[in-house]
């Protein structure tokens, strides 16, 4: 059975990667998961300088899922460099690194820094507010996407795959846009934003007020829009957004994704990315069949 995919020229052992943000960069897991036995690791978000995220309290539970407001805390791209990717090399996986910013000078600073380094590809975080546009994010707005794709790819020596937000209207547009800036990649879904109101202290129970709502009640709106960005661009998609088992899984490949991110799911059982991955292969040899290929968009 072959579960090998390739994104952009990178070849893929199986098609099931971590979720920027719910990972880490892979040390945090490593005494549960093989990381070897994973198609990619994908890092949280790096920015060019440390970001000390937003006030606690930034997580809450909801039914069927979770809301954060982390704020994109990370140690910027200098520890990341020296600490995390060296320890990413020392297994068998490709690295994807998740890149965010607050202005289009940001994100290609660490571009460039990761210009020479031993990471496969980028994932470019355009869910992050624009400072300059008043805090609209990047991708609610097709012009930003695309000249930012543009601008990033003009820089980026790795492949470039553009992580697309759901809060818009309608998302094959900022698929179109991101395709047209020269996307290499698609990833989607990001979270989606909620808002839970603390009754007993009446007051908002994440102190961001809103957050992005993730886990498996997303799941029907992301593989929605998985189907619509695969028959709107001929880019190759990871589709991500409450997946849990790899029967989530193969409903994202059977809707046009080539990969899948798992995100929300390593919360509450740091083995999901694994068994996701065993679960795929055991569908194929049960149902025969012989290459994963064949089920990637086979819904139409």
């Amino acid at each position: 059975m072959d579960t090998k995919v390739t994104l952009a020229g990178v070849e893929l052992k199986n098609p099931v990667m971590t979720a920027s943000g719910t990972f880490g960069s892979g040390a945090e897991y490593s005494e549960f998961v093989d990381l070897n036995r994973l198609g990619a690791v994908v890092t949280k978000g790096v920015a060019n300088v440390p970001w000390p995220g937003n006030p606690t309290p930034r997580i809450a539970e909801v039914h069927g899922g979770m809301l954060n407001a982390i704020g994109l805390q990370n140690p910027g791209i200098d520890v990341f460099v020296e600490r995390d990717i060296p320890y990413l090399k020392q297994y068998d996986t490709k690295i994807i690194v998740n890149v965010c910013g607050k202005t289009t000078e940001d994100y290609l600073e660490v571009v460039e820094r990761l210009g020479d380094e031993p990471v496969d590809m980028l994932e470019i975080n355009i869910s992050c507010p624009n400072v300059k546009e008043g805090g609209i994010a990047f991708g609610q707005d097709p012009k930003a996407v695309e000249a930012i794709t543009r601008e990033v790819k003009k820089h980026a020596k790795q492949p470039v795959i553009m992580k697309l937000s759901p809060n818009v209207t309608d998302i094959t547009v900022m698929a179109k846009a991101a395709e047209a800036g020269g996307a290499d990649v698609l990833s989607l879904i990001n979270t989606l934003t909620g808002m839970k109101i603390d009754i007993n202290r009446r007051t908002f129970a994440i102190a961001n007020k809103t957050g992005g709502m993730s886990g498996p009640a997303v799941k029907p709106i992301a593989v929605r829009m998985v189907y619509q960005v695969a028959n709107a661009v001929s880019l190759p998609i990871i589709g991500m957004g409450g997946i849990a088992t790899a029967e989530d899984a193969l409903e994202f490949l059977m809707a046009g994704a080539t990969a899948v991110s798992v995100g929300t799911a390593n919360f509450y059982d740091p083995y999901a990315t694994v068994k996701i991955a065993e679960g795929i292969q055991a569908y194929m040899e049960k149902n025969r069949v012989e290459n994963l290929r064949e089920l990637i968009g086979c819904v139409k």
